[in-house]
């Protein structure tokens, strides 16, 4: 079965950092292009990060050189490494494949994600 399980998330004051884990099963981890996604009430889900099966990551212009993707294929691993952290940032945070998610019986999967809320 497969599953996708992201955790790290909380509440933080702006200038905080967090770290997100999302552990995969079910899936070729190692040959999946693994991205992060986040989805803000009222607003549409959005890819802020996305990394190959070697390394080479790519970043939304919104989080770029405040966010690191970065994997472990042994661990079937992605992470997000979150700092300098905005108001904007708050959202339920996601992880899947990419470019499109991953498909069970014809229909995108996503897991529970995990929220990061940024406040004073």
């Amino acid at each position: 079965q497969v599953q996708l399980v992201e955790s790290g998330g909380g509440l933080v004051q702006p200038g905080g950092s967090l770290r997100l884990s999302c552990a995969a099963s079910g899936i070729t981890f190692s040959l999946n292009v693994m991205g992060w996604y986040r989805q803000a009430p009222g607003k549409q889900r959005e890819l802020v990060a996305d990394i190959t099966s070697g390394g080479g990551a790519n970043y939304a212009d919104s989080v770029k050189g405040r966010f690191t993707i970065s994997r472990d294929n042994f661990k079937n691993t992605v992470y997000l490494q979150m700092n300098r952290l905005k108001p904007e940032d708050t959202a339920v945070y996601y992880c899947n494949t990419v470019p499109l998610p991953l498909r069970i019986g014809g229909r995108n999967f996503w897991g529970q994600g995990t929220q990061v809320t940024v406040s004073s």
